[in-house]
C-alpha cells in the first residue's frame, strides 16, 4: 500500500509539474495622442518568476497582434514597447483568461526624454525606422557560446556551414562592433572569436557607406550590416583566448587573441598557424574543420581567399599563418580612427589531374592533364580610416591603405592531346618557376555637406591607386607535334615581367529637393583614368654564352595601356515611409588607348559612347514583408588582352590573338527579392531572381587544325544570357518548454547561355541546373541537438548543334550534424557528409566525410581539452564534372587525408563585475 502510495504520489505531482496553458491574447496598440494605429510595436510575454521570454510578436500596419502559445506557469506578464513611448505591461493568469483579448492598448509618449534616468528595453525584438535591433538577454545559448552561436538563434538569420550569414536571404557582407570595424571588414574574425557574454544588442541595417548613414541615404538593399553593442560594463578591461594542438601525421594548429576594450578605445592583437588547410582565424576546438574540396574559393593561380582576404597557396595541404592587430578610438568629438594590420602567408603542395573530352563540329578529342605545383605567399596589408565630423553638417572620410604580397612558386604540367581514335597527337610536358612581388597603394578621401534641413548635400569623392608588380619568370618546356608534319620545341627561358598602375578616380555628387524630403534630383559626374605601363622580356638561353642572352621578341612585350572614362548623370529619387523610386541615366564616354612600344604598327586607340541605366524599386508591405527591384544597363569595355592585336604563343599549341574591332559588351540586369518573416509563428520565406542578357559579349573564336593546335581569337555575339534564382521557407516549432524543431525547405535554379566559335561554327550550350534541399533541425535546449540536410543537384547541358553531346549530371549530398553537452562540461560534435556522383569518370563516385569533436571544460569553464578527429573513414575526395560549351571535364586534386588532434584552449576575461564570465539563462 505504501509503495502504491508512493508511486501516486509521484505521478500526481509529474502531472502537476507537467502541466501546461495553453493561450491566445489579441489587441490592437494605438498612440495615445494621435489615436493613431503603432506599427511594428514590440508585443511580448515573459515568465514572472525570472523574466525570460515565453514569446513575442510585432503589431501589424494596423496596429494589430496576435500571440498564441503555451505557458507552464499559471501567471505571466505581457508587455508593449515602441521607440518614443513609455511601456505597457499587464499581469494575466492563464489558467482563468486562456482567451483574452485586450482591446484599444494606448502607449503614451515617453514620459523620461529629458531626465537622466534612462530604461533599457526588455522588448527581445525592437524595430526602429530601417534598423532590426535584437535584445541578446532574449536568445538562450550555450554558456561560451561565441557571435556565430548567438546568430543562429536570431529569427530570420541564417548561417552556413561556411560561415555565410544572411537575414531573409540577404547576404550580411559587413560586421562592427559599437559601430567601427574589428579587424577590417572580415566577418568570420568577429563571429567566431568574440564572445555572446559581451554584448547587448544585435542591430540589422542596410549596408551602407559612412556617407550616406551621415546624409540618411538609401543604402545597399541586397546586403546587411550587423552592428554588435557592447555592455556598458564589458566595454572596459582583457578578455582573450590561447589555443593549441597536435595531431598524427604532422598535423597542428595553434591561434591566440587579446582584446582590450576601455570604452571608446580597443585595441586586439591575434596570431595562428596550422597545417590543416584552415585559413580563417579560429581557435579550433569546436569550430567548423574545412576539406572535402568544396569550401574554400580556388584562384588561378592556386591563391585561396575567405571573406574577401587573399591568402594564397590554394587547394591541397596548406600551411597558413597568420597575425594582425586593430586598434579604434575617438580623439575629442567627431574625430574617430580606426587602423588594422593584417599579415597572411602559406605554402601548399598540390597534385590535380584534369581529363576533358572536346566536342568539335566534325569530330572530337581529348586532353588529359597532370600538374603538380609547390607555392608560398606572404601578404601584409594596413587599413586606416579616419572619420573627422566637422559639424553636424560637414563629414571628412580618410581611408589610406597598403598592400604587399610576395609570392613565390613552381609548378611542373604534362599535358598529352588525342585524337577521337585515342592517337597521340601532341605533349607539352613543361617546369616553371616564378617569384613576384607586387606593392599596392591606395587613398579614398570623401567629404560630404549636408545643405539645409530639406535633404540637400554635396558630395566630393577622390580615390587614387598606385600598382606596382615585378615578376622574374623560369620555364623549361617540350612541345611535341605528332602526325604528318611532326615537330619538337624544346624552349628554356628566362622572364622579367613589370606590370604598373596608376589610377584617378573622381566623383562629385549634387542633391536638391523638388519636394522636400521626398523627391530629388541628384546631378552627378565621374571621372576615371588607369594608366598602365605592361613590360616583359623573355630571354631564350643561348649555347654560346651559356646564359639566358637570348632575346625572343615574340615572347616579349612593352606596351602602355589607358582607360579613360567621362560620366555625367542625372538621378530622380522619391522616397516614402512605405516605399522608394530611383532612376538613373548616364552617358558613358570611354578612350582605350594602347601604345606598344616593340611593335608600333599594333598600337591603337578606341572611343565608345554608350548609355548607363540603374533603376530601382522598394515597397515595405508592412514590419513583416518588402520587396526589391533593381535594373541596370552596364557597357563593359574589352580587355587589353582581347582587344591588342598581339598573338600570345606562349603555348604553341594554343596562340592567342586579340581583335581590335571588339565592342563593349552591353549588359542587361535585372534583380527582384521578396522577404518576409513571421515574428509569431517563426516563419519565414525570402525569393530572389536575377536575370542578364548580353549584346556583343566576348566569346572566343578559335580554329583547330588536324594535329589539334588551336589559335584563338575574340568576337562579339549576341544571345547570351543567365539566370540565377533561390528561394528558402523556414519554420520553427516550440514543442515544449526545452525542445524546439524547425524545418527549411529553399533551393536555386541557375540557367546559363554561352557560345563559342569552333572551326567558323558557332556553337551554343545551356546549362540548366536546380538544386532543391530541405533540411530538419531538432533543439533540446542547450543540451543537444541534430541537424539535417539534403541537397539533390540536376544539371543539363544542351548544345545547339551538337545534340548527340548533351548532358546530364546529378549529384547528391547529405549532412548530418549532432551536438550534445551532457554532462555540461562535455561537448562532442559530430559532421557526417555523404556524397555521391553518378557521372564522374575515372574517380570515386561516392564518399563519406566524416568529422568529429570532444570537448571537457577545466579551470571552471575558463579551460577546454579537445580531441578532434578529421575524416574518420579516410574517404574524403573532392572528384567532380563539370560541362562548357565545347567540352566537358572531370577533374581531382590532392585532399587533406585522416588525422587526429589533441587540443587545448585557456580563455580569460576581466570584462564587467569582478572580472567574472557571467552566463545569462534566459529560456526561449
Amino acid at each position: 500500500m505504501k509503495k502504491l502510495l508512493f508511486i501516486f504520489t509521484i505521478l500526481f505531482t509529474s502531472s502537476i509539474f507537467s502541466q501546461s496553458y495553453q493561450f491566445k491574447i489579441t489587441g490592437k496598440i494605438l498612440s495615445e495622442k494621435e489615436k493613431t494605429a503603432i506599427e511594428a510595436a514590440t508585443v511580448h510575454i515573459e515568465r514572472v518568476k525570472d523574466s525570460s521570454i515565453v514569446t513575442y510578436t510585432i503589431t501589424n500596419s494596423k496596429g494589430n497582434f496576435s500571440l498564441e502559445g503555451k505557458s507552464f506557469d499559471k501567471n505571466v506578464k505581457l508587455f508593449v514597447s515602441y521607440v518614443g513611448t513609455d511601456s505597457y505591461s499587464k499581469l494575466i493568469q492563464l489558467d482563468k483568461t486562456p482567451v483574452l483579448n485586450l482591446g484599444d492598448i494606448f502607449l503614451k509618449e515617453e514620459s523620461n526624454i529629458l531626465s537622466e534616468v534612462v530604461v533599457q528595453s526588455r522588448a527581445p525584438i525592437t524595430i526602429k525606422k530601417d534598423t532590426l535591433e535584437f535584445n541578446v538577454k532574449s536568445f538562450k545559448t550555450k554558456k561560451d557560446a561565441n557571435v556565430e552561436d548567438l546568430l543562429k538563434k536570431l529569427p530570420g538569420v541564417e548561417v552556413d556551414e561556411d560561415g555565410k550569414i544572411t537575414v531573409n536571404g540577404k547576404e550580411v557582407n559587413k560586421i562592427l562592433v559599437n559601430g567601427k570595424p574589428f579587424f577590417g571588414n572580415d566577418p568570420s574574425i568577429t563571429t567566431k572569436n568574440l564572445t555572446k557574454d559581451i554584448i547587448e544588442k544585435v542591430q540589422i541595417t542596410d549596408t551602407k557607406s559612412k556617407s550616406e548613414a551621415f546624409t540618411g541615404e538609401k543604402g545597399d538593399a541586397n546586403n546587411k550590416t550587423i552592428n554588435l553593442t557592447i555592455k556598458k560594463e564589458n566595454n572596459k578591461g582583457w578578455f582573450g583566448r590561447v589555443s593549441g594542438g597536435v595531431g598524427t601525421d604532422k598535423r597542428f594548429e595553434g591561434a591566440t587573441m587579446v582584446n582590450r576594450f576601455d570604452n571608446n578605445q580597443r585595441f586586439s592583437v591575434l596570431a595562428s598557424t596550422n597545417n590543416i588547410n584552415s585559413p580563417g582565424f579560429s581557435f579550433g576546438e569546436i569550430q567548423k574543420m574545412f576539406g572535402g574540396g568544396g569550401n574554400i574559393w580556388i584562384g588561378s593561380n592556386g591563391s585561396f581567399g575567405i571573406n574577401g582576404r587573399r591568402f594564397g597557396g590554394g587547394s591541397g595541404i596548406v600551411k597558413s599563418q597568420t597575425a594582425g592587430a586593430t586598434y579604434a578610438d575617438e580623439y575629442g568629438k567627431g574625430f574617430d580612427v580606426n587602423a588594422n594590420y593584417f599579415y597572411s602567408g602559406s605554402s601548399s603542395n598540390n597534385e590535380s589531374k584534369n581529363n576533358r573530352e572536346y566536342t568539335l563540329p566534325d569530330r572530337k578529342y581529348y586532353s588529359n592533364s597532370t600538374t603538380t605545383s609547390d607555392d608560398e605567399n606572404h601578404n601584409h596589408s594596413f587599413q586606416t580610416d579616419f572619420d573627422i565630423e566637422i559639424d553636424s553638417t560637414l563629414l571628412v572620410n580618410i581611408n589610406p591603405s597598403f598592400i604587399f604580397n610576395k609570392r613565390e612558386g613552381s609548378t611542373n604540367r604534362n599535358e598529352e592531346t588525342l585524337n577521337e581514335d585515342n592517337n597521340l597527337t601532341n605533349s607539352f610536358n613543361s617546369s616553371t618557376y616564378s617569384k613576384s612581388e607586387a606593392k599596392n597603394f591606395r587613398n579614398k578621401l570623401d567629404i560630404t555637406k549636408k545643405l539645409g534641413s530639406s535633404g540637400s548635400f554635396i558630395k566630393a569623392s577622390i580615390t587614387n591607386n598606385i600598382e606596382k608588380e615585378d615578376t622574374e619568370e623560369a620555364n623549361k618546356s617540350i612541345i611535341e607535334v605528332y602526325g604528318s608534319s611532326p615537330s619538337t620545341e624544346n624552349r628554356d627561358q628566362k622572364s622579367t615581367i613589370n606590370n604598373d598602375l596608376v589610377g584617378l578616380t573622381t566623383r562629385l555628387t549634387y542633391r536638391f529637393p523638388i519636394i522636400s524630403k521626398k523627391f530629388f534630383l541628384d546631378t552627378k559626374y565621374s571621372y576615371q583614368r588607369d594608366e598602365r605601363e605592361n613590360k616583359e622580356d623573355t630571354y631564350d638561353f643561348d649555347t654560346t654564352t651559356q646564359q639566358h642572352t637570348a632575346f625572343n621578341s615574340s615572347l616579349s612585350s612593352d606596351f602602355s595601356y589607358n582607360d579613360i572614362v567621362k560620366t555625367p548623370a542625372l538621378e530622380l529619387i522619391y522616397k516614402t515611409k512605405k516605399w522608394r523610386f530611383n532612376f538613373e541615366t548616364g552617358f558613358v564616354n570611354r578612350t582605350l588607348e594602347n601604345t606598344d612600344k616593340l611593335r608600333p604598327d599594333l598600337s591603337l586607340k578606341k572611343e565608345f559612347n554608350n548609355l548607363d541605366l540603374d533603376a530601382g524599386f522598394r515597397y515595405q508591405f508592412d514590419s513583416k514583408a518588402s520587396i526589391n527591384f533593381d535594373y541596370n544597363l552596364r557597357n563593359d569595355a574589352p580587355g587589353i588582352k582581347q582587344i591588342q592585336p598581339f598573338s600570345d604563343v606562349t603555348n604553341p599549341s594554343n596562340i592567342i590573338t586579340g581583335n581590335p574591332n571588339l565592342k563593349p559588351t552591353q549588359r542587361h540586369r535585372a534583380y527582384v527579392n521578396f522577404n518576409k518573416f513571421n515574428w509569431q509563428t517563426r516563419t519565414g520565406f525570402w525569393l530572389y531572381i536575377s536575370a542578364s542578357a548580353y549584346q556583343n559579349q566576348v566569346i572566343s573564336n578559335t580554329i583547330i587544325n588536324n594535329d589539334l593546335v588551336r589559335n584563338t581569337t575574340y568576337q562579339n555575339n549576341d544571345g547570351g544570357y543567365d539566370l540565377w534564382s533561390g528561394g528558402s521557407y523556414t519554420k520553427k516549432l516550440k514543442l515544449d518548454s526545452i525542445t524546439s524543431i524547425k524545418f527549411r525547405l529553399g533551393g536555386n535554379l541557375s540557367a546559363t547561355k554561352n557560345f563559342n566559335v569552333l572551326n567558323n561554327v558557332k556553337e551554343g550550350a545551356k546549362t540548366t541546373s536546380f538544386k532543391p534541399n530541405a533540411g530538419i533541425t531538432l533543439e533540446w535546449d542547450k543540451y543537444a541537438s541534430i541537424e539535417t540536410r539534403y541537397d539533390i543537384d540536376f544539371s543539363n547541358t544542351k548544345y545547339d548543334i551538337n545534340t548527340n553531346q548533351n548532358q546530364d549530371f546529378i549529384n547528391h549530398s547529405l549532412r548530418i550534424r549532432t551536438k550534445t553537452n551532457f554532462p555540461k562540461q562535455l561537448e562532442w560534435r559530430n559532421d557526417v557528409r555523404y556524397t555521391y556522383n553518378p557521372n564522374v569518370i575515372g574517380f570515386n563516385k561516392t564518399s563519406w566525410f566524416w568529422n568529429a569533436t570532444l570537448a571537457y571544460s577545466v579551470l571552471k569553464d575558463q579551460g577546454t581539452i579537445s580531441l578532434k578527429a578529421y575524416d574518420l573513414l579516410n574517404q574524403n575526395t573532392n572528384a567532380q564534372r563539370r560541362a562548357t560549351s565545347n567540352y566537358v571535364e572531370d577533374s581531382e586534386s590532392t585532399v587533406l587525408q585522416q588525422y587526429f588532434m589533441l587540443g587545448f584552449s585557456w580563455k580569460f576575461n576581466s570584462l564587467g563585475k569582478k572580472g567574472k564570465i557571467r552566463n545569462y539563462d534566459f529560456h526561449f
